[in-house]
């Protein structure tokens, strides 16, 4: 599969997965009747969003369970996907109607009335999902009326703001923390896995996070300043934000994808988010027919 896809493109490759991309009709096999639509919110320019979240939602679609929406950065110069191009996210009008949010974004610096539908959405009352940049969703000028948002949307939303970590030379060795090992979105994920993703300090969390997974960093460039950035970080938690369910994961690098325990983890905290029972055994993460043998891209 392409890693750089016009609209075009996209609608023909995901539509077999019965994915909608921005605002484009249903693709595909339909979902069932009263499925649960989920939105996936990508523009990040450094972790492939744009490739990683069309591909899990994909593997979410398979049983027509639910009905999966793409939403994409786009260059409205050239009308073609451009997480690079920090200023337009196309079709935010289908949170509207989403029933979950799934938010993988980096330092955008939206329109007012596209920033306006995504904090529509997360004060609607309605479950959230996060991965790893979303922490700094937004990125405004100093000075600019948003620029509240750059550090706030995280800390308020997921619970903690961009901070640093562990280099881009590290990566993460990943652990269920003991007491949390019954819980629901940790079904079928097992003992300890290996993460690409460089391990970030987030640490004090903010709001009622509960960590679900611990990380450590390996061949972190921070070993001679343990004291005020550990080694060891949460990775994975649950909070609440305006009565929802929320869930956000500090993974993300694109090769994380490749991991079966990183799928299902995903997969699982969109079930428990939306308040779904996780399956017995965990979500089915294995790609099969059309999808199997998938590979992550490099990261931008």
């Amino acid at each position: 599969m392409s890693h750089n896809l016009s609209r075009r493109e996209c609608i023909k490759v995901f539509g077999a997965a019965g994915l909608t991309v921005g605002l484009s009709s249903t693709l595909g096999r339909a979902a069932r009747a009263k499925a649960p639509h989920i939105v996936f919110v990508t523009g990040d320019d450094e972790y492939r969003s744009e490739i990683t979240m069309p591909f899990m939602g994909q593997l979410l679609g398979r049983k027509r369970q639910f009905k999966c929406t793409v939403l994409y950065a786009v260059n409205p110069e050239t009308g073609r996907p451009n997480p690079k191009y920090q200023k337009n996210i196309e079709a935010l009008e289908a949170l509207k109607t989403a029933d979950l949010g799934v938010f993988f974004t980096r330092f955008r610096a939206l329109p007012d009335r596209q920033l306006k539908l995504i904090l529509d959405y997360v004060n609607s009352g309605k479950p959230i999902v996060g991965l790893r940049t979303s922490t700094h969703a937004f990125r405004y000028p100093d000075g600019h009326k948003n620029a509240k948002y750059n550090d706030g949307f995280g800390r308020e939303v997921f619970g903690q703001k961009w901070i640093t970590h562990h280099g881009h030379k590290s990566s993460t060795e990943v652990s269920i923390i003991p007491t949390m090992a019954k819980h629901p979105i940790l079904k079928g994920i097992y003992g300890s896995f290996p993460c690409s993703s460089w391990l970030y300090h987030v640490t004090p969390l903010v709001g009622d996070c509960t960590p679900l997974l611990m990380g450590r960093a390996l061949n972190s460039d921070k070993t001679e300043n343990q004291d005020e950035y550990p080694l060891t970080q949460p990775v994975a938690w649950t909070k609440t934000y305006k009565g929802a369910r929320v869930f956000f994961t500090t993974l993300g690098h694109p090769k994380d994808f490749e991991e079966y325990s990183v799928r299902r983890l995903l997969m699982n905290g969109i079930y428990w988010a939306l308040g779904m029972e996780v399956p017995p055994g965990g979500a089915l993460a294995e790609p099969k027919g059309k999808l199997a043998g998938w590979e992550a891209p490099n990261t931008h």
